[in-house]
């Protein structure tokens, strides 16, 4: 069984963007408003059918051949939710034409009591490139204790400034992962284009939503705020705390073994890491991998062998066995986390300390 070839799947959305995706997977936007590509997904967007799952270029579902097979796609533990085509990870391209909004997402324990899932929505961003002319930042966490009633107020009011002024500013380069446990509220500035991984799910809570195409009605999972604000933290984000949810990786480097992009806390949850061999073979463990391919050309063989060029997106199955990557290429592969689908059974299997 060996990798299937996914084309483009961009995703319009409330916020502007999408140019660098089009460069990156050599295709076009239709409008302004298509910042984001899911990437292999077999999640689609909340309320919506349809939105966001990927497709082969035949049309069918990604999600309807790991439904059919989930043994030779995700290996013999058949994922966590074999029925709902479940691969344990969402990786996705977003690039900010504009800043996001002020949002949080829920962590597992809210999702389970709540939203019936048992994912919440802990992510990650790796940084592929940021124009610091544009913002070239990152906001993550607050800097001070925030009061619920202030944040409240702030909300309703949709004072940015406030939001904004209580959060960390991170300037990010190329090559910067940060991990942002849920329950953290974040944003990405405009200018920056990011590989991000996360739980499979598209739980968001929008503390602000006036400088997007969303409504105040969107932007509390249906749960409304007074249910959903228990899910987002108010406690002061340390510098120790952000230091040890970031990782800093040359871009361009070159090794013989699968490069690790994220701090050692996303592991539970998601795992990225970077294939650019040095010359020798690079090996790769099997297991379900989504291979973007991000430079140069060469060559993956586990059980067949396909040609890798810039550009190129694949869905990896488990039943490709271990492989190995060849050439001058370098090859983003956003994976599972370490125990998946175990992890999905302990509560606390999968927890980012620093989120308090």
């Amino acid at each position: 069984m060996i990798p299937v070839e996914l084309p483009p799947n961009l995703i319009t959305h409330f916020y502007r963007g999408g140019a660098n995706i089009a460069a990156l997977r050599r295709t076009s936007t239709d409008n302004a408003f298509q910042p984001e590509e899911w990437l292999a997904a077999t999640v689609g967007r909340m309320g919506e059918t349809g939105t966001g799952l990927s497709r082969l270029a035949t049309g069918e579902l990604l999600r309807d051949l790991v439904i059919a097979d989930p043994g030779r796609w995700v290996g013999p533990d058949h994922g966590a939710r074999p029925d709902a085509g479940d691969v344990g990870v969402l990786v996705k391209l977003l690039d900010a034409g504009q800043r996001l909004p002020v949002h949080v997402h829920p962590d597992r324990a809210f999702a389970r009591s709540h939203l019936d899932c048992p994912y919440g929505k802990t992510e990650a961003w790796f940084v592929l490139d940021a124009d610091a002319a544009a913002d070239g930042a990152v906001y993550l966490g607050w800097n001070s204790d925030v009061d619920r009633a202030d944040l409240d107020r702030a909300r309703d009011e949709q004072d940015s400034d406030w939001m904004l002024a209580r959060m960390n500013r991170i300037p990010v380069s190329r090559g910067d992962g940060i991990l942002v446990p849920a329950g953290t509220a974040h944003a990405i500035g405009a200018g920056v284009f990011v590989a991000e991984a996360q739980e499979p799910t598209d739980f968001s809570i929008l503390l602000e939503w006036s400088i997007t195409t969303a409504t105040r009605d969107e932007s509390h999972l249906g749960l409304g705020f007074d249910r959903v604000m228990p899910a987002v933290s108010l406690q002061r984000m340390e510098p120790d705390e952000i230091a040890a949810l970031t990782l800093i990786t040359d871009l361009d480097a070159r090794s013989a073994e699968p490069i690790s992009l994220l701090p050692a806390p996303a592991d539970p949850f998601f795992r990225l890491a970077l294939v650019a061999p040095a010359g020798a073979p690079v090996a790769v463990d099997a297991g379900f991998t989504v291979a973007l391919v991000l430079a140069g050309t060469g060559t993956a063989r586990g059980t067949g062998a396909i040609e890798l060029a810039a550009g190129g997106l694949y869905a990896v199955p488990h039943a490709f066995g271990d492989w190995t990557v060849t050439g001058e290429v370098s090859l983003l592969l956003g994976r599972p986390g370490v125990g998946w689908p175990r992890t999905l059974g302990d509560p606390g299997g999968a927890t980012v300390a620093s989120s308090r």
